[in-house]
């Protein structure tokens, strides 16, 4: 009876940075490949599969609406169903991506698979960063929730990385689909070893009481659609203005990032033709920068704030997008590439930071709306980019829309600081 105790204690796992790092490793699988293999492998998914700009393009937004439809599901899972969920999606974000080394799979099983795999990310990226946050302590939660987030940095510079290496052996994209799954693998059982239900049990039997009160928890679907709504009407009463503003500033972000995000390696092979192994060494460069920023620039909005933070990133990104037409050959889409990494985590972080104390009340459900607005702005993008491309595939046009997608969204972030400055000096 001892040993069995031992042995189900020694899965687990209660230390904060280790749970930090699992989050980050969770990131890295469900965003990371999960979302962004895609674009490291897609020159030789275009190449070996002969897919057209147009179909590429459809392929990336069908896993960005189902990051949408994701995020809109994690809004409604019961704070008690928040684990069983991130594990449930976190195995279909691991399934999804070793199905692609299926051989002759139609181009509706393609479909179907990157909707699914979107769902995951979605749900996935939401809950895990619900469960781990929760679980740190007030003094650690800003450094290792920073630790956390970069999952996804680290993600796309594991994407990069397992692609050139495969490719240099000789392999192709489903292989390295396949091998990418196998490696997000261990992450289930580390997420089973930070159950909620297991930490829990350490401190002793679970009083009847608490038994009743999770019972009494469950209710029917359309009570749920009741208690949301009145939640929603609740979360934007007295805000609606400030929200909106940012909400709309949130899916021209999306919108802005994503045109780099999903064709800059097939940019690459289009431009530095001499340079073989270019397009995955800059998407290497996007996730290192990625996984260097986050602490950067939550020092910086500890001095000037969040707001003047998120304006100067969007900005920077603005001219990044800029970069490549502006300046031919490597530097101009190596300058794309370091700032893409250095200002889309960030704003995504200065974001969900800025929503959330806007009424910290409803901070879940705020987050989830911004989620579904960053993900709208994504399913767009890919779309209007290879309608702009043409039959000549040229991402110029589309680099500058999403340029100015973002200097519009940074006009209306400097409303947003103007109504919200303005509701605090009536509240005073």
């Amino acid at each position: 009876m001892m040993t069995a105790l031992k042995s189900r204690a020694a899965i687990i796992i209660t230390n904060e940075t280790a749970i930090a790092l699992i989050g980050m490793y969770c990131l890295a699988v469900v965003i990371g490949f999960g979302r962004f293999l895609f674009t490291a492998t897609l020159p030789d998914i275009m190449l070996q599969l002969s897919l057209s700009t147009t179909i590429a393009g459809w392929l990336a937004s069908i896993n960005y609406i189902g990051y949408f439809i994701g995020a809109l599901i994690a809004m409604f899972v019961p704070q008690r169903l928040t684990w069983h969920m991130l594990i449930l999606w976190t195995i279909v974000s691991v399934i999804t991506t070793m199905l692609l080394v299926v051989p002759n799979m139609s181009l509706n099983l393609w479909y179907v698979i990157r909707l699914l795999s979107g769902i995951a990310s979605g749900v996935a990226m939401i809950l895990s960063s619900s469960l781990v946050i929760q679980s740190l302590s007030h003094e650690r939660r800003s450094v290792l929730s920073a630790v956390h987030y970069a999952g996804i940095g680290v993600g796309i510079s594991a994407s990069a990385i397992l692609t050139w290496w495969l490719l240099t052996l000789g392999y192709h994209f489903d292989v390295i689909w396949l091998v990418a799954g196998m490696i997000g693998l261990p992450v289930l059982w580390l997420l089973y070893a930070i159950r909620p239900s297991a930490i829990s049990a350490l401190s002793g039997p679970t009083s009847v009481s608490s038994k009743t009160a999770q019972s009494n928890q469950h209710s029917s679907l359309y009570q749920t659609y009741i208690n949301f709504k009145h939640s929603l009407y609740e979360a934007l009463a007295g805000h609606s203005k400030p929200i909106a503003l940012l909400l709309t500033s949130y899916v021209l972000a999306g919108f802005g990032y994503i045109t780099s995000a999903t064709f800059l390696p097939v940019m690459v092979a289009q431009r530095l033709t001499t340079q073989n192994s270019a397009g995955l060494s800059i998407w290497l460069v996007v996730g290192i920068f990625a996984m260097l920023s986050n602490p950067i620039w939550g020092a910086l909005a500890k001095r000037i704030g969040e707001v003047k933070t998120l304006m100067g990133l969007t900005l920077l990104q603005a001219f990044g997008m800029y970069l490549p037409i502006g300046i031919d050959g490597a530097i101009g889409l190596y300058g794309n590439a370091m700032i893409l990494g250095l200002t889309f985590v960030g704003m995504v972080s200065m974001t969900l930071t800025l929503i959330k104390n806007i009424n910290p009340i409803y901070s879940n459900l705020l987050m989830g709306l911004a989620t579904l607005a960053y993900a709208l702005g994504q399913f767009i993008g890919p779309l209007v980019t290879v309608a702009l491309a043409g039959k000549n595939d040229n991402f110029n046009a589309g680099l500058l829309a999403a340029a100015i997608g973002l200097l519009i969204g940074l006009v209306l972030v400097f409303f947003f600081w103007r109504q919200t400055t303005r509701l605090q000096q009536t509240i005073i």
